[in-house]
Formats: C-alpha cells, sequence, structure tokens
C-alpha cells in the first residue's frame, strides 16, 4: 500500500494533509523518516509512526455496540444522533451498522466494514437468529404464541418465517426470529392483537449482550467472537 493512502486510511488527514506530513519528515517507516508519498509499504508488518506516535493498520474493525432509544440506525442523518455518533475515537471508514434497529428499539448492533460478513449475517437464507426481549401491552396467550411459531400475515408478499417463542412471563417474551423486515416484530405482535411497549435486542447471532456493557457502549469483537460469526451457516 502506498504510504499516502495508508495515512489517509488511519484518518490522521486528508489525502493533501497527509502529503505535507510526509514532507515535513513527520512519518517514519521502519524508524527512519520517510520522505516519499508513493513509498510502499507492508501495512501488516511495516512500523509507522506519525509525529512519534504508532499507527496500526487493521483492514477490518468488528464493533458490538448497546444502541440506546432515540439514537438512528444510520451512518449519518441531518437530524438525530445516529450509531456512528456514538462511536468515539474510531477510524470509521468504511464502518457500517449490520442490518437496523428502530429508533425507539435499544440493544444489540453489530458494525463493521467487513461487507461479505455484514451480507452473510444478513440473508434470510442463513437463518441468522436474531433474540428480541419483547413487552406487551397486554397478554399473550398459547393461541397467538402458536400463532407467531407457525408464522403470521404482517402485511408482506409471503408470511414470516417461523419463530421461537419463549414466555419470561404474561406480558414479556423473548421473540426468536431469521429475518429482518421492516417494523417487523412490532408488525409480527399487531398481527396477533398485540402492542409492542419496549423492545431490546438480546442476541444476534452467537453475539449476545451482555450486562456489563452500559447502554450506548461499544467494544470491540474479540477473535473467538469472530471466527464464530463468520462460522455461522
Amino acid at each position: 500500500m502506498r504510504l499516502d493512502r495508508f495515512l489517509t486510511e488511519m484518518e490522521i488527514g486528508s489525502r493533501s494533509q497527509v502529503k505535507a506530513y510526509i514532507k515535513k519528515g513527520l512519518i517514519e517507516v521502519n524508524g527512519s523518516i520517510c520522505k516519499t508519498t508513493d513509498y510502499r509499504l507492508d501495512e501488516n508488518s511495516d512500523k509507522v509512526t506519525y509525529a512519534g506516535n504508532e499507527l496500526y493498520y487493521q483492514k477490518f474493525q468488528y464493533f458490538i455496540l448497546n444502541k440506546p432509544q432515540g439514537v438512528v440506525t444510520a451512518t449519518e442523518d441531518k437530524k438525530d444522533e445516529t450509531v456512528m455518533d456514538l462511536l468515539k475515537d474510531v477510524r470509521k471508514k468504511g464502518l457500517a451498522p449490520v442490518g437496523r434497529l428502530d429508533k425507539d428499539t435499544e440493544g444489540l448492533l453489530l458494525i463493521t466494514n467487513d461487507g461479505a460478513l455484514a451480507h452473510k449475517l444478513l440473508s434470510p437464507k442463513k437463518h441468522v437468529d436474531k433474540v428480541y426481549r419483547v413487552k406487551l401491552a397486554q397478554s399473550i396467550g398459547i393461541k397467538e404464541i402458536k400463532e407467531l411459531e407457525a408464522g403470521v400475515d404482517i402485511g408482506d408478499d409471503d408470511l414470516t418465517l417461523p419463530a421461537k417463542v419463549q414466555m419470561i412471563n404474561d406480558s414479556e417474551i423473548l421473540l426468536t426470529i431469521h429475518e429482518g423486515r421492516f417494523h417487523q416484530v412490532k408488525r409480527m405482535l399487531k398481527a396477533v392483537g398485540n402492542e409492542v411497549i419496549h423492545l431490546r435486542r438480546e442476541s444476534f447471532g452467537s453475539l449476545k449482550l451482555e450486562d456489563g456493557l452500559k447502554s450506548g457502549a461499544y467494544r470491540e469483537l474479540t477473535v473467538e467472537e469472530i471466527e464464530k460469526l463468520k462460522a455461522l451457516g
């Protein structure tokens, strides 16, 4: 990779700015000042420093975010705060949420620049589990649960795929689905005569929302977590 491109991807400045940094002698490669903008380096093994600070290249980034209510799932929005705004001190180039959670829905959201993995996880053919904790406006009965588990008509061309329902109490359930249709959980409960009053995603594939990750907080995935996600399907 060219040195100027590497520095731009590390987001220390624009292409013209990083070229100026190079010419000023602010960039070192393997301990020596490099003033050649098109110098070819191995981004995975060469040691690059800017003003004495080492820059670590990582092609793909993976983050788990505990999305709070009131934040939109988008890379940018002119009116509302986005999930990307919550990521501080992170190289954001290419990062995007995998799927979406409604503005008033909270919980687990995966953010990555690994487009191939994102496409795989969102493919209906892969049947990746998404588990939601759903608080309901009224009690839910066995009849309604069986309807959800068989698939319901939410106004689309096809019924929803069979779901799994685990009762927490008579007005709170864990709902496991494999799709990501628009407002799907809310529409599913409406189809059986109920209403969602609070919704939180507890897990996505092999990722689970741990208690220690506060609302609005995020962390990088571990190597093991990334490998498990890649092994799905």
